[in-house]
Parts: structure tokens; sequence; C-alpha cells
């Protein structure tokens, strides 16, 4: 049995709504995450009981639980909506980890909400599927993340374009207030709910802020600088997140909500997967321009509390909006230099790392491949797989000249220590799309297997795993996923 607390339900009745899961007529547990039940000190053989997987499916909650759904709004592709809200999700309450540390459990897919905006409430088999795969498989990359506890079918029939199965994940972060959620207050121009919610978020996300003079200016830069290293992170794995509207932008700092999310293939900048994203709003090189963006949203939803004089509040804001640049680039060079094994500050750096996308760009280079066997070159192995992946090999040797020539610029580095190092951060297994895909449509048959055995295969995303070399194979032209959907 889990015993939860809600310090969010002690906020005044403006921040949520009280209701209930959906009773579903025959859970049935996919899988349980045991490694992250062990974090949080839950009893991994009663969650997977029957009591265990009722409570899982929303059926049957411990007397603890406060269940609620959370107000928020949110910028949508650039339109504001002043009403959104947990439309499928509820919130149990928080359980404390083994660390001390405060964790939401909520329930996705769990039936209909105040906020549910004519929905049912439900989610389908593949979404929830997608999401403990991508989610589980961005933590073992070591990206800021929610986490998946558990996976469940409800044995219900739900409508979408066709009939899918119903399914129910249960859901662990370190929180859920959004960007979004301070936007809803400020929308109302309601400054004591504003106070209210800065002040809960930095008691439990950003304890340090109440040691400056301005509390809230300081989390207001605490948020930019998460966010800042979030995004780099996500840039260095060839992550795209597809929806990075103001209601998915997570106040701690952590990746959430994995719609129609992807990892880059061939290598573009300018790639984008999202159905939705028509004009490439949220392409690959464009996720720190929006990040900064959604933060400026943010900023203007504290503007009313950060100072009682308008322009000195708007000089705060833009003074805490201007570190985003700086601690991005900071990320994002500094990423990248691990990835190509570059040890020690030089002044070309940035413009050799440049050159480095601008070549995978026109070689249509597999962007995992070509660091992974970049990896290998570095620990001595043949060239030869990694000039394969250019449609032209002669300009790849002419890249590879002049990375051998700016690792030689740095003796002291030992070469299996350049190695290791490279081997830490370029991944040999990630979520390919194609996988993802087909993972899922054998689990739509009833068949689990490929779902199970890519988790696993995922869970260790840099070690080698001679028994699964297949997963690391890029897709087929006929495999290649070119549209991702949301599966609201």
């Amino acid at each position: 049995m889990i015993t939860f607390d809600n310090s969010y339900a002690r906020l005044p009745k403006a921040f949520f709504a009280r209701t209930s899961p959906a009773q579903v007529p025959a859970p049935s547990l996919v899988r349980l995450n045991k490694g992250l039940a062990n974090e949080l000190a839950l009893d991994a053989e009663w969650l997977a009981s029957d009591d265990g997987v009722a409570m899982l499916a929303g059926n049957k909650l411990p007397d603890s639980a406060e269940a609620l759904s959370m107000a928020y709004a949110g910028h949508q592709f650039g339109g504001f909506n002043p009403q959104l809200g947990d439309g499928r999700a509820i919130l149990l309450g928080e359980i404390r980890d083994r660390n001390g540390i405060r964790r939401d459990f909520q329930l996705k897919g769990s039936g209909r909400t105040p906020f549910s905006r004519g929905g049912d409430g439900k989610a389908t088999l593949g979404a929830i599927l997608r999401e403990y795969l991508l989610s589980e498989a961005m933590f073992a990359l070591g990206v800021p993340t929610t986490r998946a506890l558990a996976a469940v079918t409800t044995g219900e029939t739900i409508y979408r374009e066709t009939p899918m199965p119903g399914a129910v994940l249960a859901r662990v972060a370190q929180s859920h207030v959004r960007v979004g959620t301070f936007q809803f207050f400020a929308a109302r121009d309601d400054r004591a709910s504003l106070i209210r919610l800065a002040d809960y978020v930095i008691e439990r996300h950003y304890p340090r802020a109440n040691e400056s003079s301005n509390p809230l200016l300081a989390l207001l830069e605490f948020v930019v600088e998460r966010q800042a290293e979030l995004i780099a992170r996500w840039m260095q794995i060839g992550f795209i997140h597809g929806v990075m509207n103001t209601d998915n932008m997570q106040i701690a700092g952590e990746t959430i909500d994995y719609g129609p999310c992807a990892f880059v293939d061939d290598f573009h900048p300018k790639c984008v997967f999202s159905s939705i994203d028509r004009n490439g709003r949220y392409a690959w090189n464009q996720q720190p321009v929006m990040g900064k963006w959604n933060l400026t949203r943010l900023a203007e939803a504290l503007l009313p509390i950060l100072s009682t004089d308008e322009q000195t509040a708007l000089n705060m804001a833009k003074h805490a909006l201007d570190g985003f640049d700086l601690r991005f680039n900071e990320n994002y060079i500094a990423g990248f230099k691990r990835k190509l094994g570059l040890m020690e500050a030089s002044e070309g750096d940035d413009a050799f790392i440049a050159s480095t996308t601008d070549a995978l760009a026109k070689g249509e280079v597999d962007f995992t491949l070509f660091f992974r066997h970049l990896t290998r070159v570095a620990a001595g192995e043949s060239e030869e797989a990694l000039l394969s992946l250019f449609a032209t090999p002669a300009k790849a040797r002419t890249w590879l000249a002049s990375w051998r020539k700016r690792i030689a610029g740095e003796p002291n580095v030992a070469a299996d220590l350049r190695a290791a190092i490279m081997q830490g951060v370029n991944p040999i297994f990630i979520a390919r799309n194609h996988r993802v895909e087909e993972a899922i449509s054998h689990a739509l048959r009833g068949d689990f297997q490929t779902f199970h055995e890519l988790a696993g295969v995922l869970s260790n995303p840099y070690g080698e795993q001679a028994e699964f070399a297949e997963y690391e194979r890029p897709p087929r032209e006929e495999e290649k996923v070119r549209e991702t959907f949301c599966n609201t």
C-alpha cells in the first residue's frame, strides 16, 4: 500500500479541481518499473498484485490519496488558451523517495476531468507505451525527465481515428507545475494566487531562492538556468520534443509530455517530425529559441509580483532572460565538445562544432551513429564505419582530418581517457522512431515481447550489447518514420 501526501491539495481551490479516476473494467499490468519502485521505496511485489494494479489503474485508491486535476493555461503553437488544465491526468498525491525528495504520483489516461474540454480523458495503449519507452530512455541517457512507474491496460476500447485498446500510465515527476500554471493566474489578474504559487514552487523546488534579496527574481533565474541546460541536453542526443507549448514546459526542469517527440536519424538542423508542427516552430534547431520564448511568457506572468514598479520589474525580467543564451551556449558547447572528445579549450571550438553539424546535415548522416563511430575511432578502431555514413566519403575524410588535427593539439590528454569520456556521452542505443513504432504495433496485436525487449535495451544506452546489435541499426528507407502524432 502507498501512503500519499498532497501538498498541492492544500493550495486554494482555484489551483485544481477535485476529481476521481474512472473505473475501468479489466486492468492488467503490462510493465512495472521495478528499479523506479525501489528508488521510491515502494513494494514492487505489492504493485504487481491485484490490489496494486487496481490502484495503478485508478480503480482502488488508498485513503491517503487526494485526487485532483491541476488548472493551467498555455500558449499552444503561439496562440494563448487561458483555460487548459489536466484533461486526462489525475494527481493522486506525493511520495518521498529514498533521498527524501517529494515526487508527484499521477495517473495519465484515467478519465474525464473538469478540464477535459469535451474529451473522454482516456489514453490509448500506443500513447502510453510510447511515453513509457521515451521517458525511461531519456532517464537512462541522463536527461532530466518525468518517469514511468507502470503501464496498465484497462480492458476498454478507446475511439480515436480507429478503435484502440485503452491504457493508463502511472507517472512520477518532481513536479507537474508548468509555465502555463503561472499563466493561468496571470491571465485572471490574480496576484494573490501568483504569489501563493511562486511561494509553493520556491519552497518545494528552489529553496535557495529564499537566500536572495528578491526570491521571485531568483526563482525566475533558476528556472531559466534549468531550461537552458535541459534543452542543450536534448540537442546533444538529437531529441526533438515536438510540442514545446508553455503548458508542456515544467517548472522543475524535467522533460514532460512525450507526445509527437522523436529522435533524429539522418541529421538536419530543421528536422521536424510532429504532424501538427506545420511550420517547424519546434524543429531541432528552434528548441532554444522557443525555450526562451516560453520563459519570456513566464517572466510576463511574474511581472506583477516581481516589483511594484513596472519598469523595475521589466528590467529584472530582462536580466534573468538574458542569462538564457549564455547558459544555453555554455552547456551546448561543453556538451558537444565532450561528444567530440575535445577536452581542452580552443578559440575555434564554436566554429568547429558548427562545421561538424553542417557536415552531418550536408552528408545526410545518422546523428547517433556518427558520434558513436567517432567514439570507436577515438578508441583506436577503424574509421571505415564512420566514413561509410557519408554520401561523399572524401568530404568525410576532410572533416576527420580536421578532427585529428584538433585533438592532436591536446597532447596531454590520454587517448583512453578521451575515448572513455566519449563513450559516456555518445549512446549506442536510442529510442529510434521505427523501433518504438514497431514495439507499439506488435503490442496492439497482443504481443508485448518487442516492447519489453526494447525497454530493456534502452535501459543501457551507452553499453555494448552484442546480442542486441540490430537495435543500433538506423531505419531502412521503408522503415523511416516521417511523422509522429500527439495521440490525445
